[in-house]
């Protein structure tokens, strides 16, 4: 790859030498910036690079839903080292086509990486289906589609993996009226279907499915707030089914519901689990004013709502939960249109998954106006990535930010850009910093400074 950037995942963590301490209730928040930020090295306006993330054992899987490699928005998957920021390969499915949206949604585990192409038209328009591929070699692995498909059932639009099973969601399926949405178990080894999952009961547009996540035996399965005319608001949940039996266990929802009356805040969102702890995004609930967002965690096991999350310095329309990420106790969250760096720049947030306390705030060194950082999230050993498909100059080329992903940093590479060059040198003689530490900017830092970029950075 060659555009990136260096800069500046149950009780406690570390992310990297840039010092995020994720540690038990009672850390002092603060704002922190990236370790890196990664682009598509083929990128173009309007790929949303970033729309979808996840990330395991130092590697991230990035979607670019509107990428047109195969047509309009067919869209594409990049594999990145999360700690050099180069490109591992890009996924393309064989028989990709305009429209497909893949990488609307991604997920990857035990070295299988999983994509979700909502808009693909091969049992009709917009039936959907997934993807498998392998890490190591970027195989494709085969393709998923459900028994049962329709036109418009948009399958694909969320997808998990773990334990060998992949979860996927089609949130336009109809058969508990019309939008009321599906999900569907496969095995990862076989591709066969091995169980359809239904809500309790259904009604129109209940968008079951919009969210799904997956571990240790148990799937959830969001469906948002939706309105019937002539019944009304009905509030969102989280079901949660056996993963081996599809069996129905129980339904999560918030204590309070009609929060402000904002008639459930989009609960249900996104969803995240691990370690029998679910974290679930409301970014439409108005805690402070309108659309200031929250997020919850709740025990699998009990349904017990744990923990309330906001941020310490909630603004409406921030949106925060709208994108979630559980690990270790700690919870990594989304807020995409804060106006703290510039206007619907975005930021993220960590959180201590059972006290709710804020343990840091996470931005983006270069932020502009709509980068929305903090559209997707993802937190693996204790390294976060963060999307921002609204980056790029008002264009939607999209980015990933990296925070905690090395022990050194290119301090020569002023420009961000990933190479040492002339403009690194334009921007040191701009900047004038004391590069030798002795309190002044003179011939000897000018020395140093051209001294350390013959080097090369490490």
């Amino acid at each position: 790859m060659n555009t990136f950037t260096t800069s500046q995942s149950r009780l406690a963590a570390c992310v990297g030498a840039l010092g995020i301490a994720i540690a038990a209730g009672g850390a002092s928040a603060q704002s922190i910036n990236e370790s890196m930020r990664i682009q598509a090295f083929d990128g173009n306006a309007d790929d949303e690079f970033g729309y979808a993330i996840d990330m395991e054992n130092g590697i991230i899987a990035v979607g670019a839903r509107n990428d047109d490699d195969n047509g309009a928005d067919s869209g594409s998957v990049y594999l990145i080292n999360a700690e050099t920021g180069a490109q591992i390969t890009k996924l393309l499915p064989s028989d990709g086509a305009a429209g497909d949206q893949f990488g609307f949604s991604v997920a990857m585990k035990d070295g299988i990486v999983v994509v979700g192409a909502p808009g693909d038209v091969h049992n009709g328009i917009s039936s959907g289906s997934a993807y498998l591929f392998d890490v190591s070699s970027g195989a494709q692995l085969g393709k998923i589609v459900p028994n049962d498909p329709e036109s418009g059932d948009e399958f694909g639009n969320s997808i998990a993996i773990d334990g060998g099973i992949v979860a996927v969601g089609a949130w336009r399926a109809d058969d508990l009226g019309d939008g009321s949405g599906a999900a569907y178990l496969f095995d990862a080894s076989s591709g066969a279907q091995l169980e359809k999952l239904l809500p309790e009961s259904g009604n129109n547009y209940q968008t079951f499915g919009v969210s799904i996540a997956i571990d240790d035996g148990l799937v959830a399965v969001g469906s948002r707030t939706y309105f019937v005319l002539g019944d009304g608001f009905t509030f969102a949940k989280v079901h949660l089914f056996d993963a081996t039996t599809g069996d129905f266990t129980r339904v999560l929802h918030p204590v309070i519901e009609n929060y402000n009356g904002d008639q459930g805040g989009s609960f249900a969102e996104c969803v995240d689990i691990d370690q029998g702890l679910i974290a679930v995004g409301a970014p439409h609930r108005s805690v402070f004013f309108d659309f200031s967002g929250a997020a919850y965690v709740f025990d699998a096991s009990s349904g017990e709502e744990l923990s309330f999350i906001f941020p310490d310095d909630r603004q409406d329309r921030d949106h925060f939960g709208s994108s979630v990420s559980i690990e270790n106790g700690t919870v990594a969250i989304g807020a995409f249109e804060d106006d703290d760096a510039a206007w619907s720049g975005g930021s993220a947030y960590l959180h201590d998954a059972l006290s709710g306390d804020q343990i840091e705030k996470l931005l983006p060194s270069d932020a502009e106006a709509f980068y929305m950082f903090g559209s997707s999230i993802a937190l693996d050993n204790g390294v976060v990535a963060v999307g921002a498909t609204g980056f790029g100059d008002s264009d939607f080329a999209g980015a990933v930010y990296v925070f905690g992903s090395s022990d050194h940093q290119c301090e020569t590479d002023m420009n961000l850009d990933g190479s040492l060059d002339f403009f690194d040198v334009s921007m040191f003689l701009q900047d004038r910093p004391d590069w030798n530490g002795d309190t002044s900017f003179d011939f000897f830092d000018v020395s140093g400074f051209l001294q350390d970029m013959s080097a090369g950075c490490p």
